[in-house]
């Protein structure tokens, strides 16, 4: 390849003709302006430079050579015209840079609260308000939290748990946890190395991962981190381009995934106002499934950045085609009633999650533990329950041990886990989550030996008082670790008198 100066490139840093430096090589953008996912300002914004910082923390290394013909590979940048520029850190960044350095050590961390507080402490400003966001007044996701705390242990004396097994089957493969990690957005955003410290961490310790449809790493790039045997899920936004869906599916399929999980309950995202305040979305904002997509909205948040290809017309009728492009297990994620969860044993799926998409869509819709009460009681009127060909997962709220072993008492399969692991690799990398699944461990020997459970399946309703449960005022505990990372929005009195 030829050698192109830096001055070279300078001189095309139009929408007219446009190239830019990725790892030391020149590449015509030009074309590709229009297609850009993101559009075509942060591609422009680096226009006749180096966009190679921008690039890298959500692009796999081949991504470019990939989807740019080989006649836009213009050359190599000739060394000697490139000018070393000394990078200025903001206050901000140095801050973050400081925060970093004092943070607690791994083994400080004592419960998944804990990564949270420090996420928080550490992630950039755009991070933390798309990790944290939910819908409107954030009632429903406080809820969440909430509803485990008005559910009550009933435990059983007398009986020889020396030995207790915390393991169990999802979806009929083995998991060490009868927690599953659950699809979130935008690993990359938090740390370097995105969704791949989940896929390491999960293949370490025998825990099932459920892959993002919107996950900042390349899909086949989480699958080929994979240790040999590693059981992975996919979670699935249905694309308006059913052709693409069904490639997707197939692909995720061909690759050894074991579970279709659609979601269901995001026709529309909610109204994420933690994230829209954060306004214009950087290249950083991308998901990898965007990548050959145009039309990206990029001007209210980062929720809204990545759902313009979602399908908002997905109903029932389109579950027999599912069925007709997979033999993956299907799962509906985002079922929130009895009504639902009785048309999708009917149409024969293999299992749903109640799920309120952890806060982040319709505010003040119940939380997914309240909803497995009247599920599970709707399910028997179908027959013996436990169904062993239809599982009920829950997900939302779950910090505590003691929040699955509620849960599965009241008959769910096993519960999903997402911001609490997304938080863990955020503060500390793959160790983070690996110290996330100890935590786990050791509440779950501690409960279920409290409890006078030695099995998952000796939990049973008995164990357990919901009454409290359908109350949303009453004497609820104040959850100090959960409030702690709670925030409101910055207010300027002074300047808000000024303005007055």
């Amino acid at each position: 390849m030829s050698l192109i100066s830096t001055q070279t490139v300078a001189e095309h840093a139009t929408a007219s003709s446009c190239w830019i430096i990725v790892h030391g090589k020149v590449y015509d953008v030009t074309d590709f302006l229009p297609e850009h996912p993101g559009g075509s300002k942060i591609i422009l914004k680096y226009a006749g430079a180096d966009a190679t910082e921008a690039y890298d923390p959500i692009h796999p290394p081949d991504a470019i050579t990939t989807h740019l013909p080989k006649n836009k590979h213009l050359g190599v940048v000739d060394p000697n015209t490139v000018v070393k520029v000394v990078k200025e850190v903001t206050a901000e960044e140095k801050m973050r840079q400081e925060m970093m350095l004092a943070r607690p050590s791994l083994d400080e961390i004592v419960n998944l609260h804990d990564f949270e507080a420090v996420a928080r402490a550490i992630l950039p400003p755009k991070a933390w308000a798309y990790y944290s966001s939910a819908s409107d007044d954030e009632i429903t996701i406080r809820e969440n939290r909430a509803a485990y705390q008005r559910i009550w242990f009933r435990p059983r004396v007398l009986r020889d748990v020396s030995v207790v097994d915390w393991s169990t089957t999802i979806l009929g493969r083995r998991s060490s946890l009868p927690v599953y990690i659950s699809a979130t957005a935008l690993g990359k955003l938090g740390h370097p190395d995105g969704e791949l410290n989940l896929t390491r961490a999960a293949g370490k310790h025998g825990v099932i991962q459920m892959i993002p449809t919107l996950a900042s790493c390349a899909f086949d790039e989480i699958v080929d981190a994979a240790v040999p045997g590693q059981v992975q899920f996919v979670q699935l936004y249905v694309n308006r381009d059913r052709e693409i869906t069904r490639k997707y599916v197939q692909h995720a399929e061909k690759r050894g995934v074991k579970g279709l999980f659609i979601t269901v309950d995001a026709p529309q995202l909610g109204r994420r106002e933690k994230d829209m305040r954060m306004k214009f979305v950087d290249e950083s904002g991308v998901a990898k499934v965007q990548e050959n997509q145009s039309g990206v909205k990029k001007d209210e948040g980062v929720a809204r950045a990545i759902s313009s290809f979602i399908d908002p017309s997905l109903s029932w009728k389109d579950i027999p085609w599912f069925k007709s492009i997979t033999n993956m297990p299907i799962v509906l994620k985002g079922v929130a009633t009895p009504e639902d969860a009785l048309m999708a044993y009917d149409y024969g799926l293999a299992g749903i999650v109640l799920s309120n998409h952890g806060g982040r869509q319709l505010d003040t819709a119940r939380s997914g533990v309240e909803n497995l009460i009247e599920v599970v009681a709707a399910l028997k009127t179908r027959g013996p329950w436990p169904n062993p060909k239809f599982e009920v997962f829950v997900d939302g709220g779950i910090r505590r041990a003691s929040d699955v072993l509620k849960a599965i008492a009241l008959g769910a399969s096993a519960v999903g886990v997402g911001r609490a692991f997304m938080y863990s690799f955020c503060a500390y990398g793959q160790d983070g989550v690996e110290k996330a699944f100890q935590i786990f461990r050791e509440e779950l020997e501690m409960n279920m030996r409290l409890l006078g459970a030695r099995t998952i399946d000796e939990l049973t309703p008995e164990m357990v008082d919901a009454s409290a449960l359908h109350s949303h005022v009453g004497l609820t505990p104040t959850d100090n670790l959960y409030n702690s990372t709670c925030e409101f929005i910055p207010f300027n009195r002074a300047i808000f008198f000024l303005i007055m």
